[in-house]
């Protein structure tokens, strides 16, 4: 007997599978046969899916993007140009550096 080849489902995928589950509307072994994934596995995405339902409603558990100064990037930026404008004068100077075409 040959072994299946893993396969790694995409979160829509395991999202549909899990509702059809918890819909009731047809039994885990019904379930696994239609959509050719192992019993078990659907369990494992229910357990997941209640598990974090929560956190769905939950302003705090939402991940948050830390907020972008501005400021330090341009700081940044200017520093590195300047740098960069330095070392391209000395290296010119120094002749290791190749002529812009």
């Amino acid at each position: 007997m040959s072994r299946r080849i893993r396969r790694n489902h995409q979160p829509a995928f395991k999202a549909k599978v899990t509702l059809a589950a918890l819909k009731g509307d047809f039994t885990t072994a019904e379930l696994a046969k239609k959509f050719e994934v192992h019993p078990n596995q659907i369990s494992q995405w229910k357990t997941q899916l209640l598990e974090k339902a929560p956190g769905v409603f939950d302003e705090k558990w939402r991940e948050t993007v830390p907020p972008v100064d501005v400021k330090t990037l341009h700081a940044k930026i200017w520093q590195l140009t300047l740098e960069n404008d330095f070392l391209e004068g000395a290296l010119g100077k120094a002749g290791l550096l190749s002529a812009k075409p």
